[in-house]
C-alpha cells in the first residue's frame, strides 16, 4: 500500500504520526475523569412538599393526589411513586432514557405552577429537583463533639467549614446532614392566651407586621442627602416579647405576656450522632464534570488546614468516601491490564524467538492503548471499569495486525529480499488483508455504541474504546510496523541451535502433527464433526437460558445502610432510644471503622 510505502520511505514521518497519537493520549489522559461505571442514571425529578403539622392522611388528599394527577399525563414517563408522610409528600417521577431531564423538570415546573393555587396556602412552595448521580455526595465528613451542643457544631459547619470547603477545585456544593440551626422558639401559653381573648392567628399576623425589614426611604437637605434604614428585624429574646400583639385603650398586651420566648433549633425533631457522638455530616457534591478521586483527594488533602480552624473540643473526620472502592476497582483492572500486557509479549517472544521481532509488533499495544483515551476524552466518556475492560480485551486484538505484517515481511526475506525490499513487497501484499481485517473487528464493536436503553448506555463507552483501538493497531500495523522491520528485522526462525530453539521447533512440529491427525479424523467423520458442533450450540444455548442474570455484579463495598421504622406516632425520643441500643451492638464490632446514625430526618 501507498501509505506502508510511504513510511518506509520516510520513517520519520512514520515515527512522528504514532508519536503525535500518543502525544494526544497522554494529554487527554490527564484530563479524563474518573467513575466507577458510565453514566446510566434514568432521568428522574422529585418533587418534595412540606405541609407542617399535617397528618399523612390530609398531606395525601390535600397534596400527592392532587399533584400525582398532573403528572401522570406528562409525556414520557416511566412511572410515579410517592410517599406521603407526617409534615410532607414526595413525588418521585421517572422519565424514559430517551428524555432530557432539563426539559423534563421544566415540565413539572410548570404543572405545577398550573395547580398552585389549588393546593393549600399554609405549605412551602415545592421543591422541584433532579435527581443526579453528580448531585450525590462522594465524601461525607463527621463534624463531632463530646462536649459542644449539635446548634454550634451546625452553626460553626455552615459559616467556616462550608465556605473554605467550596473553595476546593472541583467542589459543587455542600451538604450539612443533620443540621440544626439557630431559631427563635416562641412557646404559647394556651391558658394567658385564653384570659387576654387572643388566638394563634393574632400572634402569628402580629409577628409577621412586626418582625419585618421594610425600606425607610431617605431624607434630603440642601447639600446632603441620608439612607434611611427602619431596623425591623429583631434578633434577641427580649426584642420579640416587646412585641405588641393586642391594644384595646390603655391595656397593652406583648408577646412575653402570653408566651415564652429563648433562642433554641429550628427543628427539635432530628438528631445525629457519628460513633455514638453528637454530629453533623459534610456532604462534598462535586462539580458535574470533575473527577470524583481528584476531589476527594484534594478534600482529604484539606483536612489538616480546616482542623486547625476549629475551636478546642470539635473533631473532624472522614466518614464516608465513594473514592475508595472506585480506586480499588480500577486499580484493579489496571493491575490486569499490567498482566495481560506482559503476557502477550511473553508469548510472542516465545514463538518469534527474538527481542528484535518481539518490539515490532508489541509498539502496537501501547500506541493504540494510549491513541484510544484521545478518543475517551473527546467522545465526553470518563475512565471507568468498562473502558478499562475493553483496553484489557483489545490488547490481545491490537497486536494481531501488527503480527501478520511482520511475518509476510519475513517470509519476503526467506525469499532472498533484501529488509527495505521485503518490508515494502510484504507490506504491499497484505495492506488490504490488514484493512479488511480491521474493519470487521471494528464492525464487531461499533454497534455496541448504538444500543439503547440502560444496557446500550453501560456498554456505549465500552465498543467505542475497543473499536478506536483496533482501527489505531491497523493504522500502526500499515505505518510504524514495515518502517521498523525494515530498520532492524532480521531472520527469526532457524537461527537458533541451542536446546531450548531445538526444543521449541520440536514442540511446534509435533503439535503441527496432532493438528494434522485431527482434522484428517474429522473429514472423515464428517456427520459425526456437524453433529458435534451442533450438540456444543444446543448445549451453550441451553446454559446461556438458565444462567443467572444482573446488570452489574454484587460487590461488596464495605459499606452497610440501614433504616429503622418505629411504630405510627413514636416520638423522637422512643426511636432514638432504640437507634442507640443498635449503635451500641454495631460499634462493639472491632471490624467497624465508623457509624453515623441519624434519627427522625424526615419531615417536621
Amino acid at each position: 500500500m501507498k501509505l506502508s510505502h510511504l513510511s518506509i520511505q520516510r520513517p520519520v514521518l512514520a515515527t512522528v504520526m504514532s508519536l503525535t497519537i500518543v502525544l494526544f493520549g497522554i494529554i487527554s489522559f490527564t484530563q479524563l475523569p474518573v467513575r466507577e461505571y458510565p453514566d446510566i442514571d434514568p432521568p428522574i425529578i422529585s418533587v418534595a412538599t412540606l405541609y407542617r403539622g399535617a397528618s399523612s392522611s390530609v398531606v395525601e388528599t390535600e397534596i400527592t393526589d392532587i399533584l400525582e394527577e398532573q403528572f401522570a399525563t406528562l409525556e414520557g414517563v416511566k412511572t410515579i411513586t410517592s410517599s406521603s408522610k407526617e409534615g410532607g409528600s414526595v413525588i418521585t417521577i421517572e422519565f424514559e432514557l430517551n428524555v432530557d431531564v432539563n426539559e423534563a423538570a421544566n415540565d413539572v415546573r410548570d404543572r405545577v405552577s398550573r395547580i398552585r393555587g389549588t393546593l393549600p396556602q399554609e405549605i412551602e412552595d415545592p421543591i422541584i429537583s433532579k435527581v443526579d448521580a453528580n448531585a450525590q455526595a462522594i465524601v461525607w465528613l463527621a463534624l463531632s463533639s463530646e462536649t459542644i451542643s449539635t446548634l454550634e457544631l451546625s452553626d460553626f459547619a455552615d459559616r467556616v467549614l462550608k465556605e473554605r470547603i467550596q473553595r476546593i477545585p472541583g467542589v459543587g456544593s455542600v451538604i450539612i446532614g443533620g443540621e440544626r440551626r439557630y431559631a427563635m422558639r416562641i412557646w404559647l401559653d394556651p391558658l394567658r392566651m385564653a384570659a387576654h381573648k387572643l388566638t394563634t392567628y393574632d400572634i402569628e399576623s402580629a409577628l409577621r407586621n412586626e418582625n419585618a425589614e421594610i425600606p425607610g426611604g431617605r431624607v434630603e437637605g440642601n447639600m446632603r442627602e441620608f439612607a434611611v434604614r427602619t431596623r425591623g428585624e429583631l434578633t434577641k429574646p427580649e426584642e420579640f416579647g416587646a412585641i405588641i400583639v393586642s391594644q384595646k385603650g390603655n391595656n397593652i398586651v406583648r408577646l412575653s405576656d402570653v408566651a415564652d420566648i429563648n433562642v433554641g433549633a429550628e427543628d427539635e425533631r432530628t438528631k445525629a450522632r457519628w460513633k455514638g457522638e453528637p454530629a453533623v455530616g459534610l456532604g462534598i457534591v462535586k462539580q458535574s464534570k470533575a473527577s470524583t478521586v481528584d476531589v476527594a483527594e484534594d478534600i482529604k488533602a484539606a483536612l489538616p488546614e480546616l482542623k486547625k480552624l476549629m475551636p478546642q473540643g470539635m473533631k473532624l473526620q472522614v466518614a464516608f468516601d465513594s473514592s475508595e472502592f472506585i480506586l480499588d476497582s480500577i486499580s484493579e483492572v489496571e493491575e490486569t491490564l499490567i498482566i495481560a500486557l506482559i503476557l502477550v509479549v511473553l508469548v510472542v517472544l516465545a514463538f518469534l524467538k527474538s527481542f528484535r521481532a518481539t518490539i515490532i509488533p508489541s509498539l502496537a499495544i501501547p500506541i493504540s492503548i494510549i491513541g484510544a483515551l484521545a478518543a475517551v476524552y473527546f467522545a465526553g466518556f470518563t475512565i471507568n471499569i468498562l473502558t478499562l475492560l475493553g483496553f484489557v480485551l483489545s490488547i490481545g486484538l491490537v497486536i494481531d495486525d501488527a503480527i501478520i505484517v511482520l511475518e509476510n515481511i519475513y517470509r519476503h526475506m526467506e525469499m532472498g529480499k533484501s529488509r527495505w525490499q521485503a518490508a515494502i513487497d510484504g507490506s504491499k501484499e497484505i495492506g488490504f488483508a490488514i484493512v479488511s481485517t480491521t474493519i470487521a473487528l471494528v464492525a464487531v464493536f461499533v454497534p455496541l455504541a448504538f444500543l439503547t436503553g440502560n444496557v446500550g448506555r453501560l456498554f456505549n463507552e465500552f465498543g467505542v474504546a475497543v473499536a478506536v483501538a483496533v482501527l489505531i493497531s491497523g493504522f500502526v500495523a500499515l505505518t510504524l510496523t514495515p518502517m521498523i522491520s525494515s530498520q532492524i528485522l532480521r531472520p527469526l526462525h532457524g537461527i537458533g541451535k541451542d536446546w531450548a530453539s531445538r526444543s521449541f521447533d520440536k514442540f511446534f512440529e509435533n503439535m503441527n502433527k496432532v493438528y494434522d491427525r485431527l482434522l484428517r479424523n474429522a473429514l472423515r467423520h464428517r456427520i459425526l464433526t456437524v453433529l458435534s458442533a451442533v450438540v456444543v450450540l444446543l448445549l451453550a444455548f441451553v446454559l446461556f437460558r438458565i444462567l443467572p442474570t444482573e446488570l452489574v455484579p454484587v460487590e461488596d463495598r464495605g459499606v452497610g445502610f440501614g433504616i429503622v421504622i418505629a411504630p405510627e406516632g413514636a416520638t423522637l425520643e422512643y426511636t432514638d432510644t432504640y437507634v442507640k441500643q443498635i449503635e451500641k451492638i454495631i460499634l462493639a464490632r472491632p471490624e467497624i471503622h465508623g457509624l453515623f446514625a441519624a434519627t427522625g430526618l424526615g419531615f417536621s
